[in-house]
């Protein structure tokens, strides 16, 4: 009885987590659509805890229910770079298509980098060794898994998503242009070449 209750109180916090999520974003880009490109992309990360749980042989409990919450919003975070700075590049005149592996190449060290730090200092949590080491490397599983393997297919399953959502989005309403001589991405790729 309590374990199903425990199961369906996370569901509902797992529910309003993406409903929060989405409607943000909605506000954020001005649209019900494209955030959809973030939030269908989350799943893939969460595929890889329980793909690393079931590795671990570890069980789904609360730890890994919190493990799972925690990255829905890095994982949201990941993908809400990318959708912003493709929508940016959209916006000055660039292509659908080469906007968004644009958005995907400006991002990708950072996303790399904070990614595998957070991966790598989970590591000894994921192996923890004595008291409560069970619920320690269940979160550190799930954690770990959720996040190592959202990195790696939301690099390329973001872009592709932007492009779906960004055509249907624009037939509903056509792109506002900005900065369409490109002045202030200039301004930008200058800052990462130096």
């Amino acid at each position: 009885e309590g374990q199903s209750t425990g199961a369906n109180t996370t569901v509902i916090i797992f529910a309003l987590c993406l409903v929060f999520v989405y409607l943000l974003l909605s506000a954020q880009y001005e649209s019900y659509i494209l955030p959809l490109a973030v939030i269908l992309s989350i799943p893939f990360g969460l595929a890889g805890s329980f793909i690393f749980a079931q590795i671990m042989s570890v069980e789904n409990n609360i730890y890994l229910q919190i493990a799972l919450i925690m990255l829905v919003g890095l994982l949201a975070k990941n993908a809400i770079l990318i959708v912003e700075f493709a929508l940016d590049r959209r916006k000055t005149g660039m292509s659908i298509v080469d906007s968004a592996i644009q958005g995907a190449a400006a991002r990708l060290r950072p996303i790399l980098m904070t990614s595998l730090a957070m991966v790598i200092g989970l590591l000894p949590m994921m192996f923890a060794h004595g008291v409560g080491a069970n619920g320690n490397s269940t979160l550190g599983t799930g954690a770990v898994g959720g996040m190592f393997i959202g990195m790696v297919c939301q690099i390329f399953i973001v872009p592709a998503l932007f492009v779906i959502f960004e055509i249907i989005q624009e037939k509903f309403k056509p792109i506002e242009w900005h900065d369409t001589d490109n002045s202030e991405i200039e301004a930008e790729i200058e800052q990462y070449t130096k």
